[in-house]
């Protein structure tokens, strides 16, 4: 049977992908989103966008409101660590209240499952391991402390209101929808992909590499890599276990990849060469930081559809070559 289901950032990167999954199995679903980093483009034109703020507490209780809803998903946040490094009190002020808006109207409004889209920052430095569900919270910024008070948040109110929660926690989203229909169009960009994509096609300069001395078989970072369309998946198997109860699970690759492997994987699919460049550490970049699955993967049998990093890779360059400016004006 077809569920109706609220999405916040529906017009971004992963809200769009999800946005994208519910109406594929059939799903309706509204979009909320301020369209400050999504894109009205990202959007299908049949999907009802409220474009307004969470910070309106009329337009997010109008839109909670509207319901019933089968559920809601909670995409919409600030997400730049090191922005929310200079600028600690927007990123508090923004994601949770926004989100405690919200969560708040949820409740009222009778919403029995909230999915949150969450951060596997939250952990900190970790370790060198892949990072589960029983590692220490230690958020290492503002932007993880913010994700993590939302998490604290949906624990009380499942326990007081009922309300059944999901939190998916994961590093880096990565890829574009493998019809050609979405991807990743940030302003400005900052995620390792697209940056040695335009770096190849020489839309930017070289790349720089931040640390080739860490602990790793190359000396560079090494980070986890989750295809864009098997976190909207694991979304939509986190909102069907909320039947069972609440849940939170981290979501990632296990092994990860280094920098380097990352720039060789774009030179392979693209058949171009990336110009980088090494540069000093930044402060505060673990060496490694990789979330485990295994949780995820026993209790609702989710496994990554396109694990490959060159699978991963090849979607980001095929939705570049076909869409040079992203999204554009939309």
């Amino acid at each position: 049977m077809a569920g109706r289901f609220l999405v916040t950032g529906g017009a971004g990167f992963v809200g769009s992908h999800l946005v994208a999954a519910l109406r594929a199995r059939g799903d309706s679903c509204v979009v909320f989103d301020d369209l400050s980093t999504g894109h009205r483009a990202a959007v299908p034109a049949d999907v009802r966008l409220i474009q307004a703020d969470l910070a309106d507490a009329a337009a997010v209780d109008a839109a909670v409101a509207d319901g019933p809803w089968d559920g809601v998903f909670h995409f919409a946040a600030l997400s730049l660590v090191g922005d929310s490094m200079r600028d600690p009190c927007r990123y508090l002020a923004a994601n949770v209240g926004n989100g405690l808006r919200l969560i708040d109207a949820c409740v009222r409004h009778g919403v029995r499952h909230f999915v949150l889209s969450s951060t596997a920052a939250l952990f900190g430095e970790a370790g060198a391991g892949p990072i589960d569900e029983t590692a220490p919270i230690a958020p290492g910024s503002p932007y993880g402390e913010s994700k993590w008070m939302l998490e604290r948040a949906l624990l009380w109110a499942g326990r007081i209101h009922g309300l059944r929660s999901a939190v998916l926690r994961y590093f880096n989203a990565a890829g574009a929808d493998p019809e050609g229909r979405l991807g990743e169009d940030h302003r400005p960009e900052t995620h390792l992909i697209p940056l040695a994509i335009d770096a190849a096609l020489g839309r930017r300069p070289p790349l720089s590499v931040f640390g080739t001395d860490y602990p790793t078989p190359d000396g560079t970072c090494i980070r986890d890599y989750v295809h864009v369309t098997d976190l909207a998946d694991a979304h939509l198997r986190a909102l069907a276990r909320l039947e069972q109860g609440s849940v939170t699970y981290n979501l990632g690759s296990a092994t990860g990849h280094s920098v380097l492997e990352v720039i060789g994987a774009v030179a392979r699919v693209s058949g171009r060469e990336v110009p980088w460049q090494a540069a000093s550490r930044r402060p505060g970049d673990p060496a490694m930081l990789v979330a485990a699955s295994g949780l995820i993967r026993r209790e609702t049998g989710w496994a990554p559809r396109l694990a490959r990093l060159d699978d991963i890779v090849a979607t980001a360059w095929q939705w570049r070559m076909a869409h040079p400016d992203g999204y554009g004006a939309a």
